[in-house]
């Protein structure tokens, strides 16, 4: 896993991801796109408190896979965070790197959040957030998963 290293990104402008975004896209999957547009017009920046953009880089510094961590904009409880835009490069998958990404999420959104939600729609999705602790169900607004954070160690 050394190979590998999670960094908190500070500006997207300076992080090449059209690779990321493309094969995205090949695959159905349009939220990198948002990702890039909200980024880029202001909408969502992931630099409130508690909101934070990671990448996953591989030793040669290409970026494989990318998550943001922001406040809950659907959720009027406080104390929500909700994970967005988590995608692993197709070629990276099913070794870890995923969780590794997730990992140190979680991490940081223990300090600021009582609980993590999420929105999936594939069952790869659902299976992979399940096996992290995720619980599914519709408790808040927009979600198809959440995850007690006080219960995390």
């Amino acid at each position: 896993m050394e190979e590998f290293k999670v960094k908190q990104l500070k500006s997207l402008f300076y992080i090449d991801l059209a690779h990321l975004v493309k094969e995205s896209k090949e695959e159905g999957f349009r939220f990198l796109e948002r990702l890039v547009n909200d980024y880029e017009d202001g909408t969502n920046k992931f630099n409130k408190p508690g909101e934070s953009l990671y990448g996953l880089f591989n030793k040669e510094g290409v970026l494989i896979a990318i998550g943001g961590l922001n406040i809950d904009p659907f959720s009027n409880e406080e104390k929500v965070g909700r994970l967005r835009r988590f995608y692993v490069s197709k070629d990276y998958r099913r070794n870890g790197l995923g969780k590794h990404l997730l990992n140190q999420i979680i991490y940081d959104a223990k300090n600021y959040y009582k609980v993590l939600v999420l929105h999936t729609d594939t069952e790869q999705g659902d299976s992979f957030y399940i096996s992290f602790g995720f619980s599914k169900g519709n408790l808040y607004p927009n979600s198809t998963h959440y995850l007690n954070l006080l219960n995390i160690v």
